[in-house]
């Protein structure tokens, strides 16, 4: 969770009438102000009214929902004799398995002293193991993937008629992701809109998100918190201007700058994730790599280590990359500018957190520096734009291997043509 040292507003969790358990939980992670999502968005929440915030990643949204659906759970206590498995009262619903995972994590820490069980039912983790807790344990807050979710719907392992409670997050990731059509189907099994109360959260805001938000609540208070800047302040931001062939070698001496403590490198498509960690091994770098094709299990156990320092380095794709909230993140790499100049944001954001600076590197090279038009224009901002110096294009010990590709029919844009998964 967000807990900015340096507050930006003078209330406190204290002020809000919170039950003591939760306050005490509050207390014990460290919070005591709130920040500006928070602040503006409890008041609302607590009275049971719905919501639609408009917040990036990063800013505590997190918890101003799970404050909300904690406090909720408290204050209506359902006597476990009359309550049955498979009915939870909070039902969150997440894009990515990491995020899932990181908002589960976050409510257990608040429901350190409240006794509430959080269950997590994502892809990719133990479907017989998340089966059983819905089948045989009463479960007050359920966070989820849509896919998942839908699978034990179908088999009737989990019944959403009880939910007081319903979280969107990222409602604009799930719809660039194609999962409205699950999350439609979510709706549906749930209480009418008059008969629950419905968060939804979303960094951005387009039409279709504003339609779906009208669709799902009710006479919703409209809350949002744009930075001046989209970007981070506490944010470095510099472009080189390198060539497709020097990035891997840029890269490289760049990583072995005793100021990289712990870096995140981004490329667009799985593929060249794949190529690039192999590239950075070979390297002797500490390097790990997280995309949608690994496994759950493995993904959880990488990131962990990432977190204590075993690995200095993680590779990863935006899906992947929107689930990284680690701490002492020192530096972001982009070894490709994104598409998206929504993903460049979120990119970035992974470092500068919690209060603490953070360095952005992007490499442009031939291929991708049409991009950075687009991103300039959506955060506002002219970015910093240099060649590597003469240090970073120093050879490297072991050249990368040179890996054959085909090229696209011409009329198309050049590039690899990525690889059959």
């Amino acid at each position: 969770m967000t807990s900015d040292p340096k507050h930006t507003g003078d209330l406190r969790f204290r002020d809000l009438n919170l039950d003591k358990r939760l306050l005490d939980a509050i207390t014990s992670i460290g919070f005591e102000y709130c920040t500006p999502i928070q602040a503006e968005t409890l008041p609302w929440t607590l009275a049971c009214e719905d919501l639609i915030g408009q917040a990036q990643t990063g800013t505590g949204k997190t918890a101003a929902f799970l404050i909300t659906a904690i406090q909720t759970l408290l204050e209506v206590p359902i006597a476990p004799k009359e309550r049955f498995a498979s009915e939870p009262r909070v039902l969150a619903l997440a894009p990515t398995r990491e995020l899932a995972m990181q908002i589960a994590k976050d409510a257990e820490e608040l429901c350190k002293h409240t006794g509430h069980n959080v269950v997590t039912v994502v892809g990719g983790m133990d479907y017989d193991k998340q089966r059983d807790q819905l089948q045989n344990q009463i479960v007050d807050i359920l966070v989820a993937t849509p896919g998942r979710l839908i699978d034990f719907l179908g088999s009737q392992d989990v019944f959403l008629d009880q939910l007081d409670i319903l979280i969107l997050d990222e409602a604009d990731r799930m719809l660039d992701m194609g999962f409205i059509p699950d999350v439609k189907r979510i709706i549906r099994k749930c209480p009418q809109k008059e008969d629950r109360q419905t968060l939804l959260f979303s960094a951005t805001f387009n039409q279709d998100v504003l339609n779906l938000a009208s669709m799902w609540t009710q006479n919703a208070e409209f809350v949002e918190i744009e930075p001046e800047q989209k970007t981070a302040e506490r944010v470095e931001q510099t472009v080189f201007l390198v060539g497709d062939d020097d990035k891997v070698q840029v890269l490289v001496n760049y990583l072995k700058r005793p100021e990289v403590e712990k870096a995140i490198v981004f490329a667009n498509r799985r593929d060249q994730c794949r190529d690039l960690e192999e590239d950075l091994r070979n390297q002797g770098v500490k390097v790990a790599l997280m995309s949608g094709e690994i496994a759950q299990n493995k993904r959880l156990k990488t990131l962990d280590k990432f977190k204590k320092g075993q690995i200095q380095v993680l590779v990863a794709t935006d899906v992947a990359g929107r689930g990284i909230h680690v701490n002492g993140v020192t530096h972001v790499f982009n070894y490709n500018l994104p598409e998206n100049a929504e993903d460049y944001v979120h990119r970035i954001g992974r470092t500068g957190r919690a209060g603490t600076s953070g360095v952005s590197v992007s490499f442009a090279g031939e291929e991708d520096s049409f991009a950075l038009p687009a991103i300039e224009t959506y955060i506002s901002q002219k970015l910093k734009t240099t060649v590597p110096d003469e240090e970073l294009m120093q050879p490297m010990e072991n050249p990368p291997i040179t890996r054959k590709r085909g090229r696209r029919n011409q009329g198309g844009r050049g590039g690899p043509r990525p690889r059959r998964n």
